[in-house]
C-alpha cells in the first residue's frame, strides 16, 4: 500500500487539489470561509460559556485560546473522518472505470482538510498575538510551542486510520453515516473542547476513566500544554495517543486490504 501511494503520489495531489477546490465552489468568500467558520463559532462560544467556564484559573488561562484549540482540533478531526468515509461512495463513477488504488479517496480526503484545517490555524496565530500584545491576559508563549506540531500529527495519524475504517463501513453499511453524526456529538462533550474537566468536579473514577480514554482528549490536552501553557505535554497523554493512532492506522488498513476487491459490488 505505501509503495503504491508513493507510484500514484502525483495523482493524489491532483485529487487533493481538487478536494480543496470542490469545498468552496460557488462560494463567494472562497478559501477565507477557512479563517471566517472558526472565528466566529469562538466567539458565539465564548459569548455562551465564558461566564461559566471561562473564570480565570490555571487550568483555563485563556479561555478565547482555550477554546480555539479544542475547536479546531475537533473540527479538523470530524469534517476529515466524514469526507472519507464518502469518499469510496462518491468517487464510484470512476472507480468502475479505472484502477487506481482506492484507498487514495479517503487517504486524498484527510489530507485535503489538514491543508484547510492549517489555513485556519491563522485563526489561533491572531488570538495569541492580540492577547499577548494589546490585553493584560498573555498566554505563556516558550520554546514549547514549537512542539505542537507533535499532537497535530497523532490527530493526522488517526484521522487516516479512522476514515480508513469508516470508509470500508460505509460502503456496506450506509446507515453508518447517521450513527457517526451521533458519535460525534457524543466526542464534541466528551472531549474537553468549551470547559475542563477540573471545573466539573467530577468524584466518580468511571466518568474520568471514560473522558481519559477518547483520544481526543489526549490529544488536545498536549496541544494546549505547549500553545497555552508552555510546558511540556503528559507523557501517558502522549503514549496512550500515539499507541491509539498507530493501532486505528493498522486495523484500517487491514480491513481495507481486505474487503477492497469487493467494493465494486456495493457502491
Amino acid at each position: 500500500m505505501v509503495k503504491n501511494l508513493y507510484k500514484y503520489r502525483y495523482l493524489l495531489f491532483e485529487i487533493v487539489k481538487k478536494n480543496i477546490k470542490l469545498q468552496y465552489r460557488n462560494s463567494v468568500l472562497g478559501v477565507f470561509w477557512t479563517f471566517l467558520q472558526p472565528l466566529l463559532t469562538t466567539l458565539v462560544l465564548v459569548l455562551v460559556f465564558s461566564n461559566i467556564f471561562g473564570r480565570s484559573s490555571e487550568e483555563v488561562l485563556n479561555y478565547p485560546v482555550y477554546l480555539l484549540c479544542g475547536r479546531l482540533l475537533y473540527e479538523f478531526y470530524t469534517q476529515s473522518t466524514k469526507r472519507a468515509m464518502r469518499s469510496i461512495r462518491l468517487s464510484a463513477s470512476v472507480i468502475k472505470k479505472v484502477y487506481i488504488p482506492k484507498y487514495i479517496y479517503p487517504i486524498s480526503n484527510v489530507i485535503s482538510t489538514m491543508i484547510t484545517f492549517l489555513i485556519s490555524m491563522l485563526v489561533l496565530v491572531c488570538f495569541i498575538l492580540y492577547f499577548q500584545f494589546f490585553t493584560d491576559n498573555p498566554v505563556n508563549v516558550s520554546g514549547y510551542m514549537f512542539l505542537s506540531p507533535v499532537p497535530l500529527l497523532i490527530l493526522f495519524v488517526l484521522c487516516i486510520g479512522v476514515g480508513l475504517i469508516l470508509s470500508v463501513l460505509e460502503v456496506f453499511f450506509k446507515d453508518i453515516e447517521y450513527l457517526y453524526d451521533v458519535f460525534c456529538m457524543l466526542i464534541f462533550y466528551l472531549t474537553p473542547i468549551f470547559y475542563n474537566v477540573s471545573q466539573l468536579n467530577i468524584e466518580s473514577k468511571l466518568v474520568l476513566t471514560a473522558l481519559k480514554l477518547n483520544p481526543l482528549y489526549s490529544i488536545v490536552s498536549m496541544f494546549r500544554s505547549c500553545v497555552l501553557f508552555g510546558r511540556m505535554w503528559e507523557w501517558s497523554d502522549f503514549l496512550y495517543a500515539s499507541v491509539f493512532a498507530v493501532v486505528t492506522v493498522i486495523i484500517g488498513a487491514v480491513a481495507f486490504y481486505k474487503k477492497q476487491d469487493k467494493f465494486i459490488l456495493h457502491i
